[in-house]
């Protein structure tokens, strides 16, 4: 009986290349098993929060001398984008010089805090910021979801 003896070699570096791909095809079996397998059905309603307001644009106007001036705000769901004048005309501009400042500084505090609480104001036009606050919170109050 002849037996034959195979002997077989194994180069060490194949030994751990073969480890290597077979710990990486693990490890993206795990990963997909994780990112798609089941028990991860959350419900995006769920944990969304409530809507604050209905998406819209919304006026209110302040009364300077006989003219109006309408305040525009523009809100989505949950946030404030933007706060604008109705084309303000000429004359309202040359009379109240300082409505357009004051209004650019309101807004952009208002669009990067969402609230109309602790906002700051230049001395000299304190007086035309508080009107155009109240007329902003007029319109984010015609806005808000009644609950």
């Amino acid at each position: 009986m002849s037996s034959r003896t195979k002997i077989v070699v194994l180069r060490m570096k194949e030994i751990i290349y073969t480890a290597i791909f077979i710990g990486l095809g693990i490890l993206l079996i795990t990963l997909l098993f994780i990112m798609f397998g089941p028990g991860k059905d959350t419900s995006e309603t769920a944990s969304a929060p409530a809507a604050a307001y209905v998406p819209g644009v919304y006026s209110a106007s302040i009364v300077l001398g006989s003219q109006n001036v309408d305040v525009e705000v523009a809100v989505d769901e949950n946030y404030i984008q933007s706060i604008t004048y109705v084309p303000l005309s000429d004359s309202v501009e040359t009379m109240y010089p300082l409505m357009q400042p004051a209004l650019d500084q309101l807004a952009e505090q208002i669009c990067a805090t969402q609230s109309l609480e602790n906002l700051t104001y230049a001395e000299q036009s304190q007086y035309t910021s508080r009107a155009l606050l109240q007329a902003i919170e007029m319109a984010i109050g015609k806005a808000k979801v009644e609950e």
